[in-house]
């Protein structure tokens, strides 16, 4: 006669079937699992739904570089267009004053016209610093160079190794 009882279907303290299944395939807690204990245990869909799950994980995460690339050339971008926005508007400036100028040297031989060319001159030098800035803020500009060279990589990251027998599945190597 044995001590242990035996599990029936109406005692509410013996494990399931499925819970003693689960516990005996599974490591131990606080045991680290390694790469290879992983590759064994899981099986092929378990595999494909967590390559699956990093190509998503690394989709979404040049997605977001690309966007923070592009809101960066954006931001300059319009640096750079509202400084020759600012030239156009000098510009105007000059040839308003450069008008009144003649106008006023027309009218009065010599007189007041030297102050509305020393004013017209002062926004000819405006307009021409704000335009050479402009320039230079839009040749600096470089589009998404970090976006540009990780998708480069992407190809080369889904080639499989050229020591692997095709259709294995790869062991993580520890040391």
């Amino acid at each position: 006669m044995s001590t242990a009882r035996e599990p029936t279907a109406r005692d509410p303290f013996a494990p399931s079937a499925a819970a003693t299944s689960a516990t005996a395939s599974a490591p131990a807690a606080g045991v680290p699992t390694t790469g290879a204990h992983r590759a064994e245990s899981a099986s092929l869909g378990d595999l494909v739904g967590e390559v699956t799950r990093d190509l998503s994980t690394l989709v979404r995460q040049e997605v977001a570089l690309a966007k923070a690339e592009a809101a960066q050339s954006a931001k300059r971008a319009g640096k750079g267009a509202g400084m020759f926005g600012g030239a156009g508007v000098a510009g105007h400036m000059v040839l308003l004053f450069l008008s009144l100028a003649l106008w006023s040297a027309l009218g009065t031989v010599l007189g007041g016209g030297w102050s509305a060319l020393i004013v017209a001159a002062v926004w000819g030098i405006v307009a021409a610093v704000l335009a050479l800035r402009g320039r230079k803020e839009l040749q600096e500009m470089q589009g998404l160079p970090q976006t540009a060279e990780s998708v480069k990589k992407i190809p080369d990251a889904l080639r499989p190794h050229p020591d692997a027998a095709p259709g294995a599945v790869r062991e993580e190597r520890t040391s």
